[in-house]
């Protein structure tokens, strides 16, 4: 049996094979040397491939993509020049690293070559796209023209803004300044960052100072969409000037837009009220920042009679749509529900198609819900059937729906909804909350059949793409590729080749399955599995092989979690729910605020509850400690949930937006149960939180707990 069929017959049998170590000892060598590039650690790598011949060609092929990085071009090219027949199942990395080379050191004859390597081997390289710019490269000293040619004739395949960086370069070189600047511009205005970007601000300089008046003027859509991408920065000076010199209606709104964003809305109301525009979007855009304006001033009537302007002159556009949905999120903030309730309406009667629809008519039904509104069931059972494709609220509506059966005491009907989420939603958190009804003595034991029961059945959900019951040899022949990658030491190549196989042709949950298991830390491999696997959550728990489910609900530093755990008499299912919440268990993981490891815990906070927590004396780099963030960290839990009464939801719900914040929304309605309350929190990442650390301690419970 070859080598190859030895292994995909392995690989067939991927869901269950232990993990590809990515530890090796010549992959840590490689490591050190590339993090590091000193003579001792590259001889350690050249003694280490002397001493195991059989890894040699990993090793040579390490050190000639360590020698291009280091633009040691000579050293690259005579590395790899004798490797593809010794590593032919990575061959075209091999041919890209060496055109690469070649054309940095001008070596242009063998390019071509070696990029038609690249683009020869089966299955289709990630490096094939960017082969033809190196091609293209290499024509570009003796034939810009056909440089030109070979880049138009393949655009749409190309990586951007490479490719229009490039096409500058060869217009340029071509003695074509006019098509040269054109690309200079494409990517100047659209791009802020970035090599390239500065590369097309060089050529523009260059190019306004060699033609002088013959310089072509940038299109005033290109114009406008740099303004824009400073505007998106957060660059709001710099964004109104180059507004303000574009001659287009839009950026004349936008100007007053930076001017609102940066906090000047003194400026920006008079000027876009008074702002005289012909009817169009751009009229419609600027209606709606004067609702945004007149919000921040709470001016609550100039905000009704700009609503009522925007129905009247624009009722379909999106800039009245997204002027209904701001303005009633601003009123549930405020619970407010008699305001927000009719916008809410509107959303999603108006606006049918949106995105926003299914979430629009679930605030207004649960709102019915909580008021004990006589249209409340009519509505949840229109919430199912119109967006049952609503994941986030279908679950809540069957949910609701059974306890609305409840109160009417048709326990059969209850029982019905229940089941039904445990069937489709099991890893969501109405699926618990359905599971705990469905011990209730009155519903556990409900006879009959009814009109609800087949309502219920006849409801259609979204079901996962199934899982994959082996592999396919596309994809056991990028496993094959990512792991020869990773034991030279370049684990980038090894997880670009694994995304690469997901994204054409291979089989996501294995190739994920596969980089998770590669990747160095935990965070690593548990993002891999969210990033490729974005339905996890809809596959029931026995669907996919215990591995799978390891690596999305990992448990690393159980000792330290259990101990600090029950020391605190917390559940450590929910402890580590939390954990995988805030920072993925990421021990080095750092908020935009400023808080630190496991359970994201603010210095200040840290000092407050180290000296309860047994921790003298503290400093911030203590949090950065698995063990010492678990020791505050579950401490400050524990307090959170006294202070709370022993309420679970109220406390992450606390974690997330602050203890003030809860106190005001326990204010805001007569809640007859938990899930009432997390339903009515008004911040979407707040409500989304409670819900999935609730989530994840249900999944650990079921994955860890006892059998």
């Amino acid at each position: 049996m070859t080598t190859r069929n030895c292994l995909a017959g392995l690989i067939l049998a991927l869901w269950f094979s232990p993990a590809h170590s990515a530890s090796g000892p010549l992959a840590i060598l490689v490591r050190s040397y590339r993090q590091a590039p000193t003579a001792a650690h590259r001889d350690a790598v050249r003694n280490y491939a002397a001493q195991h011949p059989r890894e040699a060609p990993l090793a040579a092929l390490a050190l000639g993509v360590t020698a291009y990085e280091q633009r040691d071009y000579a050293a690259a090219i005579a590395h790899l020049a004798p490797l593809p027949s010794r590593l032919p199942a990575i061959a075209d990395y091999i041919a890209y690293y060496l055109a690469a080379a070649r054309v940095e050191a001008g070596d242009m004859a063998p390019v071509a070559r070696d990029a038609a390597a690249v683009r020869a081997e089966a299955p289709l390289s990630p490096l094939a796209a960017r082969s033809w710019i190196l091609e293209a490269r290499s024509l570009k000293p003796a034939d810009p023209k056909g440089a030109i040619q070979l880049l138009l004739a393949h655009y749409g395949e190309l990586p951007q803004p490479e490719t229009d960086i490039n096409l500058a370069d060869f217009y340029l070189a071509a003695n074509q300044p006019i098509d040269a600047a054109n690309y200079y511009q494409r990517v100047y205005y659209g791009y802020l960052n970035g090599d390239a970007a500065k590369r097309a601000a060089d050529g523009i300089a260059a190019l306004k100072q060699q033609m002088g008046d013959a310089y072509p003027a940038p299109a005033a859509a290109l114009r406008l969409r740099r303004a824009d991408l400073l505007l998106a920065a957060g660059d709001y000076a710099r964004a109104g000037a180059e507004y303000s010199a574009i001659p287009l209606d839009a950026a004349r709104v936008r100007a007053g837009v930076a001017d609102l964003k940066r906090g000047a809305i003194n400026t920006a109301w008079p000027y876009l009220r008074d702002l005289s525009l012909p009817e169009g979007d751009a009229d419609a855009e600027r209606l709606y920042f004067l609702t945004e304006c007149a919000r921040r001033r709470d001016d609550e009537e100039t905000l009704r009679a700009t609503l009522d302007r925007l129905a009247a002159r624009y009722p379909k556009s999106p800039w009245r749509l997204r002027a209904l949905t701001n303005t009633a999120n601003h009123y549930i903030v405020a619970n407010r529900p008699d305001d927000y309730v009719p916008l809410l309406r509107t959303v999603y009667r108006e606006f049918p198609a949106s995105p926003g629809a299914a979430v629009a008519h679930w605030k207004v039904t649960f709102q019915a819900w909580l008021r004990d509104r006589p249209d409340a069931g009519a509505l949840l059972r229109e919430h199912l059937t119109d967006y049952p494709e609503h994941t986030a609220s279908a679950g809540a509506a069957l949910y609701f729906l059974g306890r609305s059966l409840e109160r009417e005491r048709d326990f059969a009907g209850a029982r019905a909804c229940y089941r039904r989420i445990v069937a489709v939603f099991e890893n969501h958190y109405y699926a618990m909350l359905a599971q705990d009804r469905l011990q209730a003595r009155e519903v556990a034991s409900a006879t009959g059949a009814g009109a609800i029961e087949r309502f219920v059945a006849g409801l259609k959900f979204p079901e996962p793409p199934p899982l994959p019951q082996a592999a396919t040899a596309a994809t056991n022949e990028r496993i094959r590729r990512s792991r020869l990658l990773r034991d030279a030491g370049l684990s980038e190549l090894a997880d670009g080749e694994l995304r690469f196989g997901a994204r054409n042709g291979g089989q996501p949950a294995l190739l994920a399955m596969e980089l998770a298991a590669g990747a160095e830390e935990t965070h690593q491999g548990l993002r891999a599995m969210k990033s490729l696997n974005p339905d996890y959550l809809e596959y029931p728990l026995a669907a996919a092989p215990r591995r799978f489910w390891d690596l999305l609900f990992p448990l690393p530093y159980k000792t330290d979690l259990m101990r600090w755990a029950n020391a605190r008499s917390l559940d450590p299912y929910l402890l580590a729910g939390l954990i995988r919440q805030e920072s993925e268990f990421n021990p080095k993981a750092i908020s935009r605020s400023r808080a630190y490891g496991l359970t994201q815990i603010l210095p200040g906070t840290g000092r407050q509850f180290a000296r309860s927590a047994g921790v003298r004396p503290f400093s911030t780099r203590l949090l950065s400690q698995p063990a010492m963030n678990l020791r505050i960290g579950s401490t400050i839990l524990k307090s959170m949930l006294d202070a709370q009464g022993g309420s679970v939801e109220q406390t992450l719900a606390a974690y997330n937006a602050g203890p003030n914040r809860v106190a005001d929304w326990l204010t805001w309605a007569t809640y007859r149960e938990p899930a009432e309350f997390v339903e009515n929190i008004p911040f979407t990442e707040t409500r989304d939180y409670v819900q999935a650390v609730l989530r994840n301690a249900g999944m650990y419970r079921r994955l860890y707990g006892p059998r």
